[in-house]
């Protein structure tokens, strides 16, 4: 397989997205001719990109399962540092890939009955291949930089799909709420690139971790922080583990496809990718096992009070995906591999089978908690109340951040702006509406100068009111006096100058002078 072929797994579907809008836009595939063209062409879109990614997998198995770094294109070269695309061909890479291609082909799928004849049918196909062309990029990158770009378009698309039924509080709060979490990732995220950078000059995995001596182990550790931080984040580990809750806000075939089998595993592959940093960073592995056996805990324990199907099986799916990351802390990496390939397809399988669950278990009562949770009231209660992580959240965060920023507000508009003589509005027209009641006699403005502020500000009103003084005192109130009568006379010799120049002879008596002075 050659490998310039590569870049077309991530790009079929990127490049469906993009006609999608294009078609939206242009209002060619509306009703239900435009969608049957979507599903034909979001489901070729998936099995083409999953046929490639078989046949990169055939290639690599064929080749005696060799571990390959392919250079693709340049993207950046300034002094010693270089930026390419590039993609890793190894077994982790091929496997989430394959998993990556194989769950979109179903979820799609599965998605062209269930949302049809719905308002966002196209626009949900659409995120939807922009999110697998982002965890096609994740899983295949062969530099943090390329993993980043896959990163961002994942934690866009799902933004775009929690608040899929955009026109209600509740989706779009909860979107927001899941974006900005996801940005303390993305700090860590950059953190360790910008730290690669430094060290390596380079974010290449093959350069990146690769373990050089000459290093600063208090540097490493740093780098594979940043990288880890974003991991948990993504993987909503504790206390990370709120915004996840919240996704749930959109459709079902969504909630598979991110938070049960791709995007939730999503920091699980970083944390894979990243191993050879963590063994050099032991007290972060230590972290990692600590995080992950509070995660394990937190989901068991939420999952058991839960009174609906999709938040009983996400809390699962926490519990899971913190026991994948005591394996990794361990050093079993090929058993934390196995055990994310296994979870991600039974999950997918669960969320997609929960809207007909009550039907299949003919409306079956919901189990109660057991009785050993029932008993202990204040743990049952903790597990019912999600140990109340949203409103620590809240105080912790949320609310002085924004009595913070309204503080900078005032400060910006009570301090900095006198200070630097921002424009007021006050003593101007500053709209519309105030030019109309001008005209309306209902507004009376002292001067037709505006009001300046701070010193630059009064500066210019003062110099614009001796202007104006000026102007009424000596040119508009003196009728008929010396400078009226001055300005006047030259007004008329200057027209009569202006008419002469427009006569054809003079005309041509000015241009023959400029040439004579020319030459």
């Amino acid at each position: 397989m050659p490998d310039i072929l590569l870049l077309l797994i991530p790009a079929l579907p990127l490049l469906t997205a993009v006609l999608i809008a294009l078609l939206t836009l242009s209002g060619w595939n509306r009703g239900d001719g435009g969608e049957r063209f979507t599903a034909w062409l979001t489901q070729t879109a998936c099995f083409l990109s999953l046929l490639l990614v078989l046949a990169a997998d055939a290639t690599y198995l064929l080749n005696g399962a060799t571990e390959r770094h392919v250079m693709l294109l340049r993207w950046l070269h300034s002094g010693m540092y270089n930026a390419s695309i590039s993609f890793t061909l190894d077994t982790l890479s091929l496997s989430m890939a394959t998993l990556t291609a194989l769950v979109a082909l179903l979820v799609t799928r599965f998605s062209v009955s269930y949302l049809h004849r719905e308002p966002g049918f196209q626009r949900f196909f659409m995120v939807m291949m922009i999110f697998t062309a982002a965890m096609q990029l994740i899983a295949l990158a062969g530099s943090a930089m390329l993993t980043f770009i896959g990163w961002e378009l994942a934690g866009a698309s799902s933004y775009l799909l929690i608040a899929y039924n955009w026109q209600g509080k509740v989706a779009t709060n909860n979107a927001t709420r899941a974006f900005v979490t996801n940005r303390i990732g993305d700090a860590g995220f950059l953190l360790g690139m910008f730290m690669a950078f430094a060290l390596f000059r380079s974010t290449e995995w093959d350069v990146l971790l690769v373990p050089q001596p000459q290093a600063s182990g208090m540097l490493v550790g740093v780098t594979a922080l940043g990288f880890m931080a974003a991991a948990l984040v993504k993987s909503a580990q504790f206390p990370f583990s709120a915004w996840i809750t919240r996704a749930l806000e959109g459709p079902t075939p969504s909630s598979a496809v991110f938070y049960g089998s791709l995007m939730v595993h999503a920091g699980v592959y970083l944390l894979l990718r990243i191993q050879p940093l963590l063994e050099q960073a032991p007290a972060l592995q230590y972290l990692l096992l600590a995080v992950g056996g509070l995660t394990l805990l937190y989901g068991w324990l939420g999952g058991l009070a839960q009174t609906d199907i999709k938040t009983s099986l996400l809390f699962s799916t926490l519990a899971q995906t913190g026991l994948m990351l005591v394996e990794i802390a361990l050093g079993w990496y090929t058993l934390a591999l196995v055990h994310l390939l296994l979870h991600a397809v039974w999950r997918a399988y669960q969320f997609l089978h929960s809207p007909s669950f009550a039907l299949h278990t003919n409306w079956q009562t919901a189990p109660a908690a057991p009785r050993w949770l029932s008993k202990r009231r204040w743990l049952h209660n903790a597990a019912l109340q999600r140990f109340w992580l949203d409103p620590l959240a809240d105080w912790l965060f949320v609310k002085p951040t924004m009595a913070l920023s309204q503080e900078a507000q005032v400060f910006d508009g009570q301090i900095l702006d006198k200070l630097s003589g921002t424009p007021s509005h006050h003593g101007g027209i500053s709209t519309l509406a105030d030019m109309q009641a001008l005209q309306q006699g209902k507004l009376r403005l002292e001067s037709s100068i505006g009001r300046g502020s701070g010193l630059l500000g009064k500066l210019m009103q003062w110099a614009a009111e001796q202007l104006e003084w000026l102007e009424e005192r000596l040119l508009l109130q003196q009728q008929g006096g010396n400078a009226t009568a001055m300005l006047s006379r030259l007004g008329r010799y200057l027209d009569r100058i202006e008419r002469l120049l427009n006569q054809p002879r003079y005309l041509v008596l000015l241009i023959a002078a400029t040439l004579v002075v020319i030459f």
